[in-house]
C-alpha cells in the first residue's frame, strides 16, 4: 500500500495527551505503522554512559501511531489523503478536503 503519511509532511495530532499540536514528521516505520513527529509524544528515558554518550535522563520522541495524526492541508486544518493517477500515468497524492495535489 502506498504511503500516505511521509517524512517531511506537517502532521496535526487527532488524539492523545499531544492532541491539536503539530509537527513535522522526520521517521515513517511503515511495518509497525508508526512514525516519529518532532517535538510531539516526548518521553523520558534513562541513558547508561558510554564513550559516546552523557548519561542521565534524556528526552526523546517516541513513534505515535499514524492513525493518530493527520496530514495538514495548505489551509492549516487536518485532512484525509487520497491518491490519483495523472494523465502520464503518474500516482499523486491528493488533499481530500480541497483535492489540491500535494507535491512530494
Amino acid at each position: 500500500m502506498a504511503a500516505k503519511i511521509r517524512k517531511g509532511d506537517k502532521v496535526i495530532v487527532l488524539t492523545g495527551r499531544d492532541k491539536g499540536r503539530t509537527g513535522e514528521v522526520y521517521e515513517v516505520r511503515p511495518d509497525a505503522g508508526t512514525a516519529l513527529v518532532r517535538g510531539i509524544n516526548l518521553v523520558k528515558r534513562h541513558q547508561k554512559q558510554t564513550q559516546n554518550q552523557e548519561g542521565g535522563i534524556i528526552t526523546k520522541e517516541a513513534p505515535i501511531n499514524l492513525s493518530n495524526v493527520a496530514y495538514v492541508g495548505k489551509d492549516g486544518k487536518p485532512t484525509r489523503i487520497g491518491f490519483k493517477i495523472q494523465a502520464d500515468g503518474k500516482k499523486v497524492r491528493v488533499a481530500k478536503s480541497s483535492g489540491v495535489e500535494i507535491d512530494g
